[in-house]
């Protein structure tokens, strides 16, 4: 049986992940032990980064099945970014997708012909993936 630290130490990467989307709005509210199971409640500002959470918790453990998590979306499905400076699409996928080849998505629902041409400062919405 696993104690509360074990888990926690498991479980460090959705943590992380959920406290890395701060400056979007994610917060975690409580991490404790809910029966013998890790248990996570937080929230999320996007159905996006909700996916980018879920990826995690399965990479960690696919049954995860000492995890309860009570992880709300408080926004839509799609998740607005302002562009930063030394951004590329390329970059924005990898933050919200784990996965940089994806950028054609984002250029796509934002209408931007050339992925190598976006500017900081523009606004974009990160699309969430089919």
């Amino acid at each position: 049986m696993a104690n509360l630290d074990q888990l926690k130490q498991k479980y460090a990467p959705v943590i992380a992940t959920i406290q890395s989307f701060a400056p979007f709005g994610a917060k975690v509210d409580a991490v404790d032990l809910a029966g013998e199971q890790l248990h996570i409640k937080g929230s999320v500002p996007s159905q996006v980064v909700a996916n980018r959470v879920w990826d995690v918790i399965k990479q960690v453990d696919p049954t995860y099945s000492d995890l309860k998590h009570e992880i709300a979306t408080t926004g839509g499905a799609a998740q607005s970014y302002t562009v930063q400076p030394g951004d590329s699409l390329s970059k924005v996928s990898k933050l919200f997708y784990g996965d940089p080849n994806k950028y054609n998505a984002i250029a796509q629902a934002n209408g931007i012909a050339n992925p190598n041409l976006i500017r900081a400062g523009q606004q974009i919405n990160v699309p969430p993936l089919s």
